[in-house]
C-alpha cells in the first residue's frame, strides 16, 4: 500500500491529466475530477449516469479563503457559518467563476470547504478545486465505506485511492444550503 504522500502525489498527478478518481471525502466516499476541466466533469456525469436535468455537483476547496476564487460577491457571513457548523457544510452561491461552465445548468456552484486532510492536501497541490459526488450511479444508495463502492464504479475511475480501505465510519452526507442576496440562507437539506 503507498504512503499518504505517494496517493497524495498520485492523486495530483491523475488529477491534473483530466482523469477521474475514487477517494475518501470528510463525508462520504465520492469520484472526482478538477473543477476546471469540462472534459472530466462529463466523464463523471456518464460514470454516474446521471440524468441529464440534474444541477451541478459540489466542489470541493482546502480553505474558506479560496471561496473567493470561484464566487462572485460571495457574502461576508459566510466564513462564520463554516466555522460554526457542526457538520460539513456545502453552500450554493448564486454565481460562479473560474470554474468549468458544466458544472452547473445555471452558473450557481455548491462549495464545500472540506476537512479532510487527505482532500486538502490533494487540492493545495492542484491548485484547482476538485469535484465531490458520491461513488454510486446516480439514484443509488451512496457508499459509506469503502466496501460499499460497486466494482462496475471502482473499474470505471482511472485511480481508486488506496488509503482508509478498512476505516468504517457512519459518516453522514453535508448539510447544504442556499445563500441569498440578502445575507440569508435556505436550507436545502440538514
Amino acid at each position: 500500500m503507498n504512503t499518504f504522500e505517494e496517493e497524495v502525489n498520485i492523486c495530483v498527478k491523475m488529477l491534473a491529466e483530466g482523469k477521474v478518481i475514487v477517494y475518501p471525502t470528510d463525508t462520504i466516499w465520492g469520484i472526482g475530477c478538477d473543477a476546471t476541466n469540462p472534459r472530466a466533469i462529463d466523464r463523471i456525469s456518464k460514470i454516474k449516469q446521471r440524468p441529464a436535468d440534474k444541477k451541478g455537483l459540489i466542489i470541493l476547496v482546502d480553505e474558506i479563503e479560496r471561496i473567493k476564487d470561484y464566487v462572485k460577491s460571495p457574502s461576508p457571513i459566510v466564513g462564520d457559518l463554516i466555522k460554526s457548523a457542526t457538520n460539513p457544510l456545502s453552500i450554493i452561491y448564486k454565481e460562479s467563476m473560474g470554474l468549468a461552465k458544466n458544472l452547473s445548468a445555471d452558473g450557481s456552484v455548491c462549495i464545500r470547504v472540506t476537512t479532510n486532510e487527505f482532500c486538502k492536501e490533494v487540492i493545495r497541490r492542484l491548485g484547482h478545486p476538485i469535484t465531490s459526488t458520491s461513488a454510486n450511479l446516480s439514484g443509488e444508495p451512496s457508499p459509506s465505506n469503502f466496501i460499499d463502492i460497486s466494482e462496475n464504479m471502482k473499474n470505471a475511475a482511472d485511480y481508486v485511492v488506496s488509503l482508509y480501505h478498512d476505516v468504517v465510519v457512519k459518516p453522514k452526507a453535508s448539510t447544504i444550503i442556499r445563500m441569498n442576496d440578502d445575507n440569508t440562507f435556505d436550507i436545502i437539506r440538514s
